[in-house]
């Protein structure tokens, strides 16, 4: 048995005896054979069954879990969890991208827009702030379309520090949920946790790829929802 027939025959074991291909395991596959459309058991879970204060509960978990800072927030004491977090973190200059209201920032806090500054330009400031487009719960993931509040993608990954504001109505379950929200041709952004990286000998090291410190502030839900 050559290596391609033997993959294709462990391949075809897991499908159920047959190789993606349409070929018998270990056989040789036939010169155009298409496989069934429902080749592929996909039993996986598509919507979530946990109601809203379970959800945030579990998003707050898995946030901590990866080492990020999370304030809980009451719909009207947003701008109060944003100056307690920015004041402890002693940030001056912050970046805060066009749609994203965030009138009440503590005085000596300078919001500064995002647009068209450079990576050093960015680099320099002590961080930034924006909204997000959907929160996954199971995985602790949070996802950045570059719409109105979030800005450019590189607002989210070159400022060491990056504030997050995510709404109860943005928290789904499962990622099936949240991929159905996101618009693909959009330049999304997931962020499971404050950038981390290891090298060959397991040393971990923050902030190489993005935000050393990511702090979420989870609002939430409306009186009426």
């Amino acid at each position: 048995m050559t290596a391609r027939e033997e993959v294709l025959a462990r391949i075809g074991a897991a499908l159920g005896g047959s190789a993606p291909d349409g070929s018998s395991p270990g056989g040789t596959a036939p010169a155009s054979v298409a496989p069934a459309a429902d080749a592929v058991p996909r039993g996986y879970r598509t919507q979530g069954e946990l109601d809203v204060s379970v959800l945030l509960d579990l998003l707050a978990e898995r946030l901590r879990d990866y080492g990020c800072t999370v304030r809980r927030a009451a719909p009207g004491e947003v701008m109060t969890a944003v100056a307690e977090a920015v004041g402890q973190r002693g940030a001056r200059r912050v970046v805060v991208p066009p749609g994203l209201d965030l009138a009440g920032l503590p005085a000596g806090v300078d919001a500064i827009a995002g647009d068209g500054l450079s990576p050093a330009a960015l680099d320099a400031v002590d961080g930034v702030i924006t909204g997000a487009a959907v929160a996954i719960a199971e995985t602790g993931t949070i996802v950045l379309d570059g719409s109105p509040g979030q800005g450019r993608r590189a607002l989210s990954l070159v400022p060491d520090y990056h504030v997050c504001i995510v709404r109860a109505k943005q928290v789904v379950a499962l990622v099936p949920e949240a991929l159905a929200r996101l618009d693909p041709a959009r330049p999304l952004t997931w962020i499971s946790g404050p950038s981390a990286t290891s090298d060959i000998e397991l040393d971990r090291v923050q902030g190489v790829h993005g935000p050393r410190t990511l702090e979420v502030i989870l609002v939430s839900p409306e009186p009426h929802q």
